[in-house]
């Protein structure tokens, strides 16, 4: 059924948001944990001795805290989920460029801002798709670490490090892969993404990116520069891809106002990754309101295109930013899961006000687009031609839940909320 009634499958990805923290009081999930409408659980704050409960905070503008692979270890600290206050004193520092997973910004008066969360009142849009459509309560994202290894994982469901064009001389790396050249005149990701099979398969698809700066960087500062679309970066690993370069489908990494010409002229790829500039991303500091604008405006394009009958929107946050999250993440390999992040399911037969409380990683993203559009085949190393020694096939762990379990496709295509 899902084969006939979805065409179309666009996954938007902001930035550097728990699910506490946007959706930590949304009725019916699986929120921070409450005793009389007061958070009954709080963080240690080494400064004081204090600990902090969880607090609604009303401001636009977020410090975060810092997000690399120790830091989500501490933060989770063995199940405790403890060490959100901690790694953001211990990290702090002025930093030469806030978007550096490193840092903690200055921010959140005296008490940080990582214990903050935001309600309706500050996401009403969000909110109101949560409410209309389907929130996932339990999405982790893919990997214990920050953005470039989460976008591998996105394209590839795997991070590495090569030391030649053989896939076998890749090697496992959460926290340092290597950076891409924007041109394609190198290739250091030789393991096998997604789009290759699509491109086997004759299956469209585009990475959509928005100008500007980047809302990310290494813990290396030196990497931390305001590059443009098409320019190498962690946003944008496919140019880095040897499958990709080999496949000579560097044109679909494409502008943002491409999607809005083929969300309008109903000219959408069956695959599409949308992918924000820094002033749009939510990732400390950007506003949250400019993030929440930029998202609606995407999700209006299809709602108000030809495509919207046949189209699933999948939206979420790469990496929780250093923001407090209560729920310890399932442990599957040595790369993961991250912390919980937010995830909301858009289109015309998602099912209604429904809260999914599946166990999800953005695994199940490359799983539904697998079974929809590729019968099934997934990246696996063992079966795709490509050998490579990745630590197993993401898509097939026992613990990812189904995403087809949010769609109702015996019901008739619900029309659109354009906001």
């Amino acid at each position: 059924m899902a084969r006939q009634k979805l065409a179309h499958i666009v996954i938007i990805m902001q930035e550097n948001r728990s699910f506490d923290h946007y959706f930590g009081t949304f009725p019916g999930a699986e929120g921070i944990p409450m005793s009389d409408g007061v958070p009954s659980v709080c963080v240690p704050d080494p400064r004081n001795g204090q600990c902090v409960r969880p607090f609604h905070d009303p401001s636009d503008r977020n410090a975060g805290g810092p997000h690399g692979q120790r830091d989500a270890a501490a933060d989770v600290n063995a199940g405790k989920m403890d060490g959100f206050i901690r790694q953001y004193v211990g990290r702090q520092k002025n930093c030469a460029d806030p978007n550096d997973p490193a840092c903690a910004e200055e921010g959140g008066g005296s008490l940080p801002d990582v214990m903050g969360y935001h309600d309706q009142h500050e996401i009403p849009n969000y909110w109101a798709y949560a409410q209309n459509f389907v929130l996932q309560d339990h999405l982790f994202q893919a990997n214990a670490s920050w953005s470039l290894p989460m976008h591998l994982f996105l394209v590839s469901e795997w991070s590495a490090r090569c030391t030649g064009p053989d896939p076998m001389t890749c090697r496992n790396e959460l926290q340092n892969p290597a950076t891409a050249p924007a041109n394609g005149s190198k290739a250091p990701y030789a393991w096998t993404d997604l789009t290759y099979l699509l491109h086997q398969k004759g299956v469209s698809w585009a990475y959509y990116l928005d100008d500007g700066a980047q809302p990310d960087c290494e813990d290396n500062p030196a990497t931390c520069v305001n590059l443009r679309v098409g320019v190498p970066s962690i946003w944008n690993p496919l140019p880095g891809f040897a499958t990709v370069q080999q496949d000579g489908e560097l044109g679909n990494i494409r502008r943002l106002e491409e999607f809005f010409a083929a969300a309008e002229q109903g000219n959408l790829p069956a695959d599409s990754w949308i992918m924000p500039a820094s002033v749009h991303s939510e990732h400390p500091t950007a506003l949250v309101s400019a993030g929440q604008a930029y998202v609606t405006r995407l999700v209006n394009a299809v709602m108000q295109g030809p495509s919207w009958s046949s189209t699933a929107i999948f939206l979420s946050w790469d990496d929780w930013g250093g923001f407090y999250d209560h729920v310890v993440p399932p442990s599957v390999d040595l790369n993961g899961y991250g912390l919980r992040v937010p995830g909301i399911v858009i289109g015309p037969y998602a099912k209604r006000g429904f809260i999914d409380h599946q166990t999800l990683s953005f695994d199940a993203y490359n799983k539904l687009i697998e079974d929809v559009f590729l019968n099934g085949v997934r990246i696996d190393p063992k079966t795709n031609g490509r050998p490579d020694p990745r630590p197993n096939v993401r898509e097939a762990i026992q613990q990812l839940g189904d995403l087809l379990f949010d769609f109702d496709f015996t019901q008739a295509p619900r029309a659109p909320l354009v906001l």
